[in-house]
């Protein structure tokens, strides 16, 4: 209903109520409630359908409304599972390697497995779910909920850091971005010292890059409390981020004498996440009447001062760990850090955007927020060379490829040039035992000779298009190519020709027969 002139409900905003909603749910409906709630909640923090409701003419007319603007956002919302969908399927499969909504699910069968399980099991997946062997999931009211499962401690520890890292990516990626422009529209010659603020232009871009840029250590401890904690760890988490970022200290509160970085910001993650989970279930013995004080009271004040006090004690032991790291990284030799490179395109190309590949990922990041951007340079140069050496393959190598492999080829190539390696994934499952060494191999040799180059990257990205964002161009763009080469001629040598193994394998079904 709409009331007019507004009525007193003793919001917390002290405004006055101009919309009530009832919500009426069977008994036996569990979070039906809920997800009508939520989904109202999310129509409603558009200005415009609020205006809409308040001026209806009659119910009618606001139920209509409301109408449309949820078949609007069903409709904005692709491959979303419908509640109809959800109710007709005999369980749930979530392969994920990040929370998601769970409210939706309750009173099914679900099980919750890590993405490389969902690719490498699915029968058996799916034959848990037929045979009863899945529990009945209760969602117990959070808007975010992770399944635990048999991968334990580790997976949900990883789970919880590609959350902060999937959320920092868009302000490094941003801000890395804008400092690169920069940089391409000053004018170094007017004052060396200051390059890439020397004129209007360049200076705006390079402060607006900054902060975007700055803003990558609280926005991933957020986003990992976030994870652990749901929306009470995300103010939480961002606070210990930021005091992490200070390098604040008890006899320094301003910050600045220590080093935290990266690793104060994720370790402020965790702790700020498991610190609300804690607050959690020591204000649940409170009385019912204060439950709502609770998300916008106890646990921000609390935590908040809990996970500062926390971070500026951790503070210099984790930026004494930084500062050896950086004397150790910045004191490698030439062979050392080519070594090093290579180990880096090793970890990337094993799994194509596994778990592996995320590490080595992260690891450049951290480097990256202490201002090192050597290794990622070397990473991102070794990103593209899987794809784009098989799409070469194809093309110099065709007898070794039906015409399917060929058409992912031209896939492959595109794929490579955005910064995608999973573009190789097709071609490594089919023939791992000579696919994989060849782009391990390429992508070794591209970022080895990246590190000898000295190429930085400033954003946490390959392939071409992020050429411009790179201290050396055409070197990056040079190793690169040999990388691509190395890779298709390695296959040229040791993967066969479709007809030798046609023939191979006809044989072999003779000599069993």
């Amino acid at each position: 209903m709409t009331i007019q002139n507004g009525v007193d409900y003793n919001s917390l905003d002290e405004k006055p109520v101009y919309l009530c909603f009832m919500i009426a749910a069977p008994q036996d409906g569990g979070s039906i409630h809920l997800q009508a709630l939520a989904k109202l909640s999310t129509l409603l923090m558009n200005e415009e359908f609020r205006n809409e409701l308040m001026n209806a003419k009659s119910a009618e007319q606001f139920i209509e409304i409301i109408n449309q603007e949820e078949a609007k956002k069903d409709a904005q919302e692709k491959n979303v599972l419908t509640a109809k969908e959800i109710e007709d399927c005999e369980g749930i499969i979530i392969a994920a390697d990040k929370n998601v909504e769970m409210a939706r699910f309750d009173g099914k069968p679900v099980l919750s497995v890590s993405v490389t399980q969902g690719i490498q099991k699915p029968e058996e997946l799916i034959r848990k779910v037929i045979d009863h062997q899945v529990p009945i999931y209760h969602h117990d009211g959070s808007t975010v909920e992770t399944v635990e499962n048999s991968e334990g401690v580790g997976r949900s520890i990883y789970k919880h850091l590609m959350n902060g890292v999937s959320h920092m990516l868009s302000f490094v990626i941003g801000g890395g971005i804008l400092i690169a422009l920069a940089f391409l529209f000053d004018d170094y010659s007017i004052d060396p010292a200051n390059f890439g603020k020397n004129t209007p232009l360049a200076a705006y871009l390079k402060t607006i890059g900054e902060q975007a840029f700055g803003l990558m250590l609280p926005v991933l401890a957020g986003y990992i409390s976030y994870s652990i904690a749901d929306r009470p760890g995300l103010a939480v988490g961002f606070i210990g981020g930021m005091v992490a970022k200070m390098g604040c200290t008890f006899t320094n509160p301003a910050g600045g004498d220590v080093n935290a970085g990266f690793l104060g910001a994720l370790l402020a993650g965790f702790v700020g996440g498991y610190l609300v989970i804690g607050l959690k279930k020591v204000f649940s013995k409170l009385p019912q009447a204060l439950e709502g004080i609770k998300p916008i009271l106890l646990y921000p004040v609390i935590g908040i001062l809990l996970v500062s006090v926390i971070t500026t004690f951790i503070n210099p032991f984790v930026g004494a760990i930084n500062d050896a790291l950086n004397g150790f990284l910045n004191g490698m030799g030439g062979t050392s850090k080519v070594l090093l490179g290579m180990i880096v395109a090793g970890m990337q190309s094993t799994d194509m955007g596994g778990p592996i590949n995320k590490t080595a990922s992260a690891f450049t990041m951290a480097l990256m927020a202490e201002g090192i951007y050597g290794p990622n340079g070397a990473f991102r140069v070794a990103v593209a060379i899987p794809p784009l050496g098989l799409a070469l393959s194809t093309f110099i190598s065709r007898k070794k490829y039906d015409d399917a492999e060929k058409q992912l080829g031209i896939t492959a190539a595109f794929m490579g040039l955005i910064g995608i390696t999973e573009g190789a994934i097709p071609f490594a499952v089919k023939d791992i035992k000579h696919v994989l060494p060849a782009i391990c191999l390429g992508s070794a040799v591209g970022a080895g000779l990246a590190m000898m180059h000295a190429i930085d990257c400033y954003v946490p990205h390959g392939g071409m298009i992020v050429v411009a964002a790179t201290s050396k161009p055409l070197l990056y763009t040079l190793d690169m190519a040999i990388g691509v080469v190395v890779t298709a001629i390695a296959l040229m040598f040791i993967k066969p020709n479709l007809e030798d193994k046609k023939k191979k394998a006809e044989a072999k079904a003779v000599e069993t027969k």
